[in-house]
């Protein structure tokens, strides 16, 4: 039977359900789950309700659907640190990295757009913008250099009124009301000759990659460019591929 909860849809709540069931071995690696009908019917709710939750353990690779045959319990597949899928913020790779963050110098001005800019952006050539850069360190060494630009018709002042430590993405929520939600990425090695990448490069052995990011808020404005560079000694980024 469904457990109700007031803060959960019913399929989420369903799907945790089924994933206690699969840890306490009420439901076996390898077995086949009851019929959809059978299970929507145990869980007193739609058949459609009890399928979305199905299909989002198959989406985590926690059941394997085989239509017209049935869904079976799968081997639990090995957590992926630093998914490329999630958004995660700078200053979390850093701790999760095992390292002390910190924070190098930082610049601010308030510019003319590029044609670049303003294609990623949606906006004019010219319009002014939000050229914030920084240098994250970890364990008092450079590690991440990071060039952001913002419209600055959707940020104001605020660059301008408060210096910005720790979180940006915190920084562009507290104090211009705006909520960074997804990001389209796309990654690159930057030249070594590129002046950002150069900041990095303090070891022979230290290698750049660069994520250039979207960034766009709950109504899927773009507000944000990030060109992104990170020591590729340091940060290993994974994705999970699917068929």
């Amino acid at each position: 039977m469904l457990k109700k909860t007031l803060d959960k849809p019913s399929y989420l709540v369903i799907k945790e359900q089924i994933e206690d069931m699969i840890t306490s071995g009420q439901f076996a690696i390898g077995e086949k789950l009851p019929s959809e009908m059978q299970m929507a019917k145990s869980f007193r709710v739609s058949r459609e309700t009890f399928r979305s939750a199905i299909k989002l353990l198959e989406q985590e690779g926690k059941v394997n659907v085989k239509h017209g045959v049935g869904t079976f319990v799968t081997t639990p597949l090995p957590n992926i640190d630093n998914s490329l899928e999630k958004l995660t913020k700078i200053g979390e790779l850093i701790q999760s990295a095992g390292l002390i963050e910190g924070e190098k110098k930082e610049y601010s001005d308030v510019v003319p757009a590029t044609r670049e800019w303003a294609n990623y952006l949606s906006i004019k050539v010219g319009e002014l913008v939000v050229q914030h850069e920084r240098i994250r360190t970890a364990n008092g060494e450079p590690v991440v250099c990071s060039l952001n630009i913002m419209p600055k018709a959707i940020v104001g002042n605020a660059f301008e009124q408060e210096e910005l430590h720790g979180s940006l993405t915190e920084f562009l929520e507290n104090k211009c009301h705006i909520r960074t939600i997804r990001s389209d990425t796309e990654l690159a090695v930057p030249l070594h000759i590129d002046r950002y990448c150069q900041k990095l490069l303090i070891h022979p052995h230290t290698t750049v990659m660069q994520m250039i990011q979207l960034h766009y808020d709950e109504l899927n404005r773009p507000v944000m460019l990030s060109y992104d560079y990170l020591r590729n000694d340091i940060f290993k980024f994974r994705i999970r591929r699917t068929r």
